[in-house]
């Protein structure tokens, strides 16, 4: 799920969990609950797939705890809600780090809440933060440029494969004359530069791209703008709640049904107030896992304790972004942000013992990692192997609508992706 800078976001905190694993005192001699913080959208435009994402949070914090915990305290999450705008995840943030005392941070599910979490508290205050979300490449830019202190990660790739691959399916069903409305944060003005690029090497061209602000009673301004230049197909990069309002002014004023949705749009929610019918011809694309045991586990688990799907956009994500500090809390020899930060790269060592999602696999880590052998966590997005700057790399999938469904028509292999960025890139 990559995600906009203003989309909304909550606060996890999360606690440290017991554990079996052998080390000094002082080490151990930890306040428990050992707390987690999380900067999540639980209101907004981002609120219907945010409630999920939390949720799939709680659902990592479950397993850690039934899986034995960390250096022999339960964890706990305190769950704030950011309402999707940059300041209140600051002092969301602020709060968790200042009072709850944690020792990590996981979200935001925005970039244009991530960003300023990281620059405002994580980074400054020595806390990692691993996002579920944040897509924006210009935090990769910051890695690179040590502004981050190798104190932030994610478990999702960046925007360039939520804007290669829609730009190559569009031009396979003969869309050549595209435009975007987007919204104006960093995560929409980095996915109109990319799906521009891509569009221009595979033979098309983007007639107009429009910005909006998010949370207007209307967008009919920024539709008519797009509408002028006749286009073809249009791609709405929007969460839903605004994307079902442009949708249907799109729609209403005879707009093409030919649509690309991005990521943040393959939610329920969007489909139902939209009207299905509208949408027969609408394709999105999305980051996705690379299947296996690990995986099923994830979904099987989710999907019995909420009642509900599993598919859409971050749930993966989060499990994987809660539980990657859970395993490195085990690893670490004390709690400060720096250890934490420096045991996250050692939950995947190369030739370590394979672990996976769930807390029997959880428990076996701890195990583990108490006798001093390396681990290899595949979670529940697939291999989670952080690079120099935090990132990881994933599969792809497209979807479309079938009648109120989401379906998944193809997915890319991490090698599928890696070629269509060749083929773009040169």
């Amino acid at each position: 799920m990559s995600y906009g800078i203003r989309s909304l976001l909550a606060v996890c905190a999360v606690a440290a969990l017991p554990a079996l694993m052998a080390a000094p005192a002082a080490a151990q001699a930890v306040a428990c609950p050992v707390k987690i913080g999380a900067v999540l959208s639980l209101t907004g435009s981002m609120g219907a797939v945010g409630k999920n994402i939390a949720n799939s949070a709680q659902l990592a914090v479950r397993h850690i705890n039934e899986g034995g915990g960390i250096k022999g305290c339960q964890a706990e999450l305190a769950l704030r809600d950011d309402q999707g705008q940059p300041s209140v995840g600051v002092d969301a943030a602020k709060f968790l780090v200042e009072v709850e005392r944690v020792s990590g941070l996981v979200g935001a599910i925005s970039s244009g809440v991530t960003i300023p979490v990281l620059t405002s508290v994580a980074a400054p205050s020595k806390i990692p933060q691993i996002s579920c979300c944040s897509s924006a490449p210009i935090l990769t830019a910051m890695a690179q440029e040590g502004k981050t202190g190798g104190f932030f990660f994610r478990t999702i790739p960046t925007v360039k494969s939520l804007a290669y691959l829609p730009a190559a399916l569009a031009a396979e069903r003969g869309w050549k004359r595209i435009a975007l409305i987007y919204v104006n944060t960093d995560y929409g003005t980095s996915l109109v530069k990319d799906f521009t690029k891509a569009t221009e090497v595979s033979g098309g061209k983007v007639v107009k791209a429009v910005g909006f602000n998010e949370n207007q009673a209307s967008y009919r301004a920024e539709v008519t703008a797009a509408l002028a230049e006749k286009p073809d197909a249009m791609f709405l990069v929007a969460f839903p709640l605004d994307g079902a309002t442009i949708a249907r002014e799109w729609i209403s004023l005879g707009g093409t049904q030919n649509l690309i949705l991005n990521n943040a749009l393959r939610s329920p929610d969007f489909v139902k107030a939209v009207g299905e019918r509208y949408l027969t011809k609408a394709f999105g694309t999305d980051n996705t896992t690379t299947g296996g045991p690990s995986v099923e586990t994830f979904k099987q688990a989710f999907e019995t304790e909420y009642k509900a799907s599993a598919a859409g956009p971050g749930i993966y994500n989060i499990y994987d972004a809660v539980m990657a500090l859970g395993l490195a809390m085990n690893i670490a020899p004390d709690l400060s942000g720096t250890s934490v930060r420096d045991a996250i790269r050692k939950i995947h060592t190369a030739g370590g013992e394979n672990v996976a999602t769930g807390p029997a696999e959880f428990k076996k880590a701890r195990e583990l990692i108490a006798k001093g052998t390396a681990i290899k966590y595949t979670g529940a997005t697939g291999p989670i192997e952080f690079d120099a700057y935090g990132d990881v790399s994933g599969p792809a999938i497209s979807w479309r609508i079938d009648g109120q469904n989401m379906v998944i028509d193809k997915g890319y292999s991490i090698e599928d992706m890696l070629k269509l960025f060749k083929r773009i890139d040169g």
